[in-house]
C-alpha cells in the first residue's frame, strides 16, 4: 500500500514561480463550472483530481476555492489549522433552516459550549446502554420483512432500513416506537435533503411560501418533522411522573448542565438537538446500510464469511455492545461500504479565517476549502484496486489506511459526535439480517447509480432477495 503524496508547491525557478495550484480556466465568471458541478458533483470532482492533481484551484463567482485530494491535505486543513477554519457561510445558512442552532451548525464559544456538554450523552458507554433499545428496534422490523408464511421475498431495502433506523431512532431519542408520523418525516428528511442539495448553488434561499419547483413539498416536510420533535418534547415537560423514561437521548438533554457554568440547555437548544439527533440518527445509517446490503448481495463470499461469523459469535441470540470486538470481518464489511459509498460523500467545505500555507501553496483569507470523501477513499495509491469490495483492509493486522483516507464521519474537531452510536447501531442490525435471512440479488438486478443529495443513495433503490435461514429460531414457514 503506497501513501498518497501531498502536492507540493513547485520549486522557484528563473522563468515562472506559479502562486496558485493548478485549476481549470475561469471563464463567465466559473458559470460553466458551476453548471457541471450541479449536474454531476461526484463525477465532476473526479475530473479534477484526475486532471490537475492533490490540489485544485478555481474560480467561482467572487470565492477562491481550494480542493484537497489527499489524506495529507486534510490533516494539514481539518486537524493542523483547525482554528483558522469554519464552516462554510452558505451551507449553514441552508441548513440552519431546519436544525436551528445546533451542534452541527453553530461556531466559535457556542459551539465549544454545546459540543462539551453533548459529548457525554454519546460516550460509548453511555451509547452501549441503548443496545437493547436498538435490538428491539430491529427485530420487529426485520422478521417482518418477509411475509409470515413465505420462505422469501424480494424486499425494497430503501423502505426496510428506512423503517430500522426510524424505529432506532425514535426508541432511543423519545423512548417511542415508530409511529406514521414519524415515518411521514422520514420521508420530509428525504425531501429536505434534496432542497438542501438544490439551494447550496443558490446565492441566497427564497421565502418558503414563494410559489418555486419544491416549496410546497420542503413547507409540508419541515412541518412533518418540527411536529414529530415538538409534540414529544412537550408531553416529556408537561409530565413530571417518575414514570417519564430517564435513559432515553431526551432524558440526557434536558438534563445536561455545563460542567463550568452550570446552565441547562435551552428549550429552543433542546428542539434544535432534537431535530439534528432525530435526522442524523436514522438518515446516514440507513444510507450506509443500504449500500452494504447491495454489497453484500453482489458478494456471496463476503456474506457467507460474515454469517458464519455472527453464527459462531452469537448463534441465535441477540447481540449486544459487548460483542463488536468479536464480529470484525462483519465490522470490516461495513467500514468497507462506508469506504465506497460514504454517506455523507462531499460538501465538507470550510471557509479560512486567515493566511494559511496547505501543501507548500499559500492559501489566503476568505478562501473556501472542498473535501470530498468519495474521492480520496477512492485513491489508487492510498487502496489497491480501489473500486473493489475488499473487506480484509480493515481487519485487525491489516495496515491501517492514513488518518484522513477513511473519514465516514469526518475528521479534525467537528468530528461526528454520534460516531460511537451509529457503528453499535449499524453492527447490531447488520448482524441480526444475516442471523435471519441470507441475501441475493433478484435476476435481472442492474448496477447501482450513486445520487448526491446531502446523502449518497442509488439512484432507483435497492431491491434483493431475502431468504429466511432454517437455522433461525423463528424460520420456517407457517
Amino acid at each position: 500500500m503506497n501513501n498518497a503524496t501531498t502536492a507540493q508547491r513547485p520549486a522557484d525557478s528563473p522563468r515562472s514561480t506559479p502562486t496558485q495550484p493548478p485549476g481549470p480556466p475561469r471563464r463567465w465568471w466559473g458559470l460553466p463550472l458551476m453548471r457541471s458541478m450541479r449536474a454531476d458533483y461526484l463525477g465532476f470532482t473526479s475530473g479534477l483530481h484526475r486532471q490537475y492533481g492533490d490540489m485544485v484551484h478555481m474560480r467561482l463567482g467572487p470565492e477562491r476555492t481550494y480542493d484537497l485530494f489527499t489524506p495529507e491535505l486534510v490533516r494539514e486543513a481539518l486537524v493542523d489549522n483547525a482554528d483558522g477554519l469554519i464552516r462554510w457561510q452558505r451551507g449553514i445558512e441552508v441548513f440552519e433552516e431546519v436544525f436551528g442552532q445546533s451542534v452541527l451548525v453553530t461556531e466559535g464559544a457556542l459551539w465549544q459550549r454545546q459540543r462539551r456538554m453533548l459529548q457525554p450523552a454519546f460516550s460509548p458507554k453511555r451509547v452501549a446502554g441503548y443496545a437493547e433499545l436498538m435490538r428491539a428496534a430491529a427485530a420487529d422490523a426485520l422478521e417482518a420483512a418477509v411475509p409470515a408464511g413465505q420462505a422469501q421475498a424480494t424486499v425494497g431495502m430503501d423502505a426496510l432500513w428506512t423503517r430500522v433506523a426510524m424505529d432506532v431512532i425514535m426508541r432511543t431519542l423519545f423512548s417511542s416506537r415508530a409511529s406514521n408520523d414519524a415515518r411521514d418525516a422520514a420521508e420530509a428528511t428525504q425531501v429536505l435533503s434534496e432542497m438542501a442539495m438544490r439551494e447550496m448553488y443558490w446565492p441566497f434561499t427564497p421565502p418558503n411560501w414563494l410559489p418555486l419547483p419544491g416549496k410546497a413539498a420542503k413547507r409540508h416536510a419541515m412541518k412533518a418533522l418540527r411536529s414529530l420533535v415538538s409534540r414529544h418534547i412537550e408531553s416529556r415537560r408537561g409530565d413530571p411522573s417518575t414514570n417519564m423514561p430517564s435513559d432515553d437521548l431526551l432524558a440526557h438533554l434536558m438534563a445536561l448542565r455545563d460542567e463550568t457554568t452550570g446552565e441547562a440547555l435551552s428549550a429552543t437548544e433542546i428542539f434544535d438537538q432534537c431535530m439534528v439527533s432525530f435526522q442524523a440518527g436514522h438518515e446516514t445509517s440507513a444510507t450506509a446500510l443500504l449500500w452494504w446490503s447491495r454489497l453484500m448481495a453482489e458478494h456471496p463470499d463476503a456474506a457467507r464469511r460474515a454469517c458464519e461469523e455472527v453464527d459462531e459469535v452469537l448463534g441465535e441470540r441477540d447481540p449486544s455492545a459487548q460483542d463488536l470486538p468479536a464480529l470484525p470481518w462483519l465490522t470490516a464489511t461495513l467500514k468497507e461500504a462506508m469506504r465506497l459509498y460514504p454517506p455523507v460523500a462531499a460538501v465538507m467545505t470550510r471557509r479560512t479565517t486567515r493566511e494559511m500555507t496547505l501543501g507548500g501553496w499559500p492559501i489566503p483569507r476568505g478562501a473556501l476549502l472542498r473535501i470530498t470523501p468519495w474521492v480520496i477513499q477512492r485513491d489508487p495509491r492510498v487502496y489497491e484496486q480501489p473500486e473493489a469490495f475488499r473487506p480484509e483492509r480493515f481487519m485487525p493486522g491489516a495496515t491501517p489506511p492514513p488518518r484522513g483516507a477513511w473519514m465516514p464521519f469526518g475528521a479534525g474537531p467537528r468530528v461526528c459526535i454520534g460516531q460511537h452510536y451509529a457503528m453499535l447501531e449499524m453492527t447490531n442490525v447488520s448482524a441480526m439480517l444475516l442471523q435471519r435471512y441470507t441475501v441475493s440479488l433478484p435476476d435481472g438486478a442492474g448496477p447501482c447509480e450513486p445520487v448526491m443529495n446531502v446523502t449518497l443513495r442509488p439512484r432507483h433503490g435497492v431491491q434483493l432477495l431475502l431468504a429466511r435461514r432454517p437455522s433461525f429460531r423463528n424460520a420456517g414457514v407457517a
